[in-house]
């Protein structure tokens, strides 16, 4: 059985399932509204727990633990790439066991939409940094991860769309915000980038909204009109809250589509 080892245990995530068990923990202690809204979609940050692990925990509380398979989207950070790679390994490692992965829902995948594999694409952070939160919210679902490159956002729009006819799928969009701007220049560049996906306005995204996942959201976004569902923000923050530096943030937020 091939097993995508995890590779940012230890650095963005803790490597023992009891210490992130204790950030889970104390992200909700604070207290939080759960919507009962059902969502189809997410879109979550992946930095370091310590900086943007609450933010998608917010997103992960939303969800109801019946879902049977979730497709994690992110952008390739290391590997220039031109188009999507899926993973066909068997299961993904996690510090709480491993999450299997829906192997031949991935070669469906692979098959209809021309989609590779590339294995260097999947040692990425953007998409690693999700799974503990899916083993620990949704132990028994399956997974699948799409990792992109240079992507014209509606063509991952269409499998995006494909993916959500199916109602026990969940798409999470994984993508951080702006990246190293002082804490007002980061706030103003981020709103544009929260209105654009509260208000589902794909003009507003290319009117100066920073993400390193920009095409995963653009593509969400034109898949949510498509599909008639609604947005719904959860959380906005920067680094700064947890480094108390003002001087150098980076941007995240999360938001369920419904």
């Amino acid at each position: 059985m091939s097993i995508r080892r995890s590779y940012f245990d230890g650095s963005f995530y803790p490597e023992r399932s009891e210490e992130i068990a204790r950030y889970i923990e104390a992200f909700d202690a604070v207290k939080h509204e759960v919507l009962h809204l059902h969502p189809r979609a997410l879109i979550v940050p992946h930095a370091g727990y310590v900086y943007s692990g609450f933010t998608a925990n917010l997103a992960y509380t939303q969800l109801e633990p019946q879902r049977r398979r979730v497709i994690v989207i992110g952008p390739s950070h290391r590997v220039a790439y031109d188009g999507m790679s899926v993973s066909l390994y068997d299961a993904y490692e996690t510090p709480f066991g491993n999450l299997d992965v829906d192997r031949t829902y991935a070669e469906t995948l692979k098959e209809r939409f021309g989609l590779g594999f590339e294995e260097a694409m999947h040692r990425e952070h953007s998409t690693e940094v999700q799974m503990p939160f899916i083993k620990h919210y949704l132990a028994d679902a399956k997974v699948v991860e799409i990792v992109y490159g240079r992507q014209d956002p509606q063509a991952l729009s269409e499998v995006i769309a494909w993916l959500l006819e199916d109602a026990a799928n969940l798409v999470v969009i994984s993508t951080d915000l702006s990246h190293f701007y002082t804490e007002e220049e980061a706030n103003a560049l981020d709103s544009i980038c929260l209105k654009a996906i509260a208000e589902e306005d794909i003009a507003l995204l290319h009117r100066g909204c920073e993400a390193c996942g920009k095409i995963g959201v653009e593509a969400m976004v034109l898949a949510a009109k498509r599909l008639g569902l609604h947005s719904k923000l959860l959380d906005y923050r920067t680094s700064s809250w947890a480094s108390k530096d003002t001087s150098r943030v980076v941007g995240y937020t999360s938001a369920l589509f419904y």
